[in-house]
C-alpha cells in the first residue's frame, strides 16, 4: 500500500547521425531519475514519424510513485528527460506542440527573430492578449 504508479511520455526529433548517441543519453537522464525519485523504473522508445533526415522518438517512461509525491516525481522526471533532450542536440516536441510544460526549455530553442514575428503577428491578430496568453511568447 502506499504505492501507485507514475508515468508519461516525451516526444522530439533529432537527426540520424545524432540518433544512438542522442538516444543514449536521453535513456541514461530518464532512468537515472527514475531511480532518485522512484528507485527504479522503465523507459521504451519508439519513433512515431521517420524521415530522410532522422526520426521522432517517442519516449514512455514509468517507475513508482509514493502517495502524495506524485507531482513532485512527475515534474523531476519531465525536467530530466526535457533536459537531456535539449542537451543531446534534440527539439523540445516534434508534433504535440508547446503548451505550458515546454515553455522553459521552448525558449531555449527558438530563435530570437523567430520570437519578435511572433509577437508581432500576436499583437496584430489577438489585440487582447486572449489566445493562449504566456504560451509561447511573452507579450
Amino acid at each position: 500500500a502506499g504505492l501507485g504508479l507514475v508515468g508519461g511520455t516525451v516526444e522530439t526529433s533529432i537527426t540520424w547521425e545524432r540518433w544512438p548517441e542522442f538516444d543514449a543519453k536521453v535513456r541514461a537522464a530518464v532512468n537515472g531519475v527514475l531511480r532518485e525519485v522512484c528507485g527504479g523504473g522503465t523507459v521504451n522508445c519508439r519513433f512515431t514519424h521517420v524521415y530522410p533526415d532522422g526520426p521522432a522518438p517517442y519516449y514512455t517512461y514509468a517507475g513508482a510513485y509514493r502517495v502524495g509525491a506524485y507531482a513532485e516525481q512527475q515534474a523531476a522526471i519531465k525536467k530530466a528527460a526535457s533536459d537531456a533532450i535539449m542537451a543531446a542536440g534534440g527539439t523540445i516536441t516534434h508534433h504535440h506542440a508547446v503548451g505550458k510544460l515546454h515553455r522553459p526549455w521552448y525558449d531555449g530553442e527558438r530563435p530570437e527573430l523567430f520570437a519578435t514575428a511572433l509577437r508581432a503577428t500576436k499583437k496584430a491578430l489577438d489585440p487582447n492578449g486572449i489566445l493562449n496568453p504566456g504560451v509561447l511568447i511573452d507579450v
